[in-house]
């Protein structure tokens, strides 16, 4: 009984995170940016990183946030005073892969990660693969539901497309 109860908590938080994740890509994708922060505790951190850099523990990354009043900076920059040519965008999620089975508080995140892919359309043109990589995330589960403790997006390519303006 004990290995079925097990089972079933392990289908339910896979589940409960391929539901956030695609609320998350739906946020993003619909344009709704002033919701992305509220998807993260208020401490959180958000990164950006080269696969080159997070396989070798190195530190730079293209974009690091570490906390919502951050994260609604970087909003309000992209939407309101960086001029940039109009695009949308598309995520598309892989299933996640728990790699740790925590608690769910900030002391013991559940920890997953999950493979995504970025296109980018502008108006007029053919979509093109913005970003690809894997997200490493560690979540915690709040009173409004689980939440971003510390999102790594992990990209695999070497070049990024013009610049890194809306979040990942």
């Amino acid at each position: 009984m004990d290995n079925h109860n097990n089972e079933l908590r392990s289908l339910q938080r896979h589940h409960a995170i391929d539901r956030f994740n695609a609320a998350y890509a739906d946020v993003l994708d619909q344009r709704r940016f002033a919701e992305w922060p509220e998807l993260f505790v208020a401490d959180a951190c958000y990164r950006v990183q080269a696969r080159e850099n997070a396989e070798r523990g190195l530190p730079l990354c293209l974009l690091r946030l570490e906390s919502q009043a951050m994260m609604r900076d970087r909003i309000v920059g992209a939407t309101q005073t960086i001029y940039h040519a109009p695009y949308y965008t598309r995520h598309v999620i892989g299933p996640a892969r728990i790699t740790h089975d925590g608690a769910g508080t900030a002391d013991d995140p559940v920890r997953a990660e999950a493979n995504y892919a970025v296109f980018r359309t502008k108006p007029g043109n053919p979509s093109e693969v913005y970003q690809v990589g894997r997200y490493v995330d560690a979540f915690v589960v709040t009173e409004a539901g689980w939440k971003l403790l510390d999102r790594q997006c992990v990209y695999d390519s070497e070049m990024v497309l013009n610049s890194l303006i809306y979040p990942v």
